[in-house]
């Protein structure tokens, strides 16, 4: 039997846990910007209502921004919180699994300690915990490409707003 080593698993593993948090900020930071803008609009509401009276022109733009904004937001809280439903046998590195499926502390230790003298228990394991996490970083950066997507078009219904109104001025 070929042995192989498994730092490389380990490495792998690492790297998905960045990509998981890259994922992350960058759905922090669309939310940032939209909360931002959110609350600066809030703030001058009073302004806006008397700007956007009578101008249906201004009013279809602002429903399409706040629509826009909206479904960005939805797709940065998907980021947070992917919904994937995989069935695998319990593993004692997924976090749930160790919690919850191996008993008391000492149980939990005779398993994992089954599992990493055994290098095919190991290896099956940890590529177990790379496929998942490979599927929850493909999930967040749907999300996030989605969220920038629709931020992105949200920035131009501003543009056109304030356009619009500069016309109108």
């Amino acid at each position: 039997m070929m042995h192989h080593d498994p730092n490389n698993f380990w490495e792998q593993l690492e790297r998905l846990e960045k990509l998981i948090r890259a994922s992350e900020l960058k759905a922090g930071v669309v939310f940032s910007f939209h909360s931002l803008i959110l609350g600066l609009f809030a703030d001058r509401l009073e302004h806006f209502s008397q700007v956007f009276n009578g101008n249906p022109w201004l009013i279809a733009l602002a429903i399409l921004w706040l629509t826009s904004v909206l479904i960005s937001i939805f797709y940065c809280f998907k980021c947070f919180r992917p919904q994937i439903e995989l069935k695998y046998d319990k593993n004692v590195f997924f976090f749930r699994d160790a919690a919850r499926s191996f008993g008391d502390a000492k149980e939990f230790s005779e398993n994992i300690i089954d599992v990493c003298t055994d290098e095919t228990k190991l290896f099956k394991q940890l590529s177990e915990q790379i496929h998942v996490e490979s599927k929850i970083i493909d999930e967040k950066f749907k999300s996030v490409n989605k969220s920038i997507r629709f931020f992105a078009l949200s920035f131009i219904f501003i543009i056109l707003i304030l356009l619009v109104t500069a016309i109108n001025l």
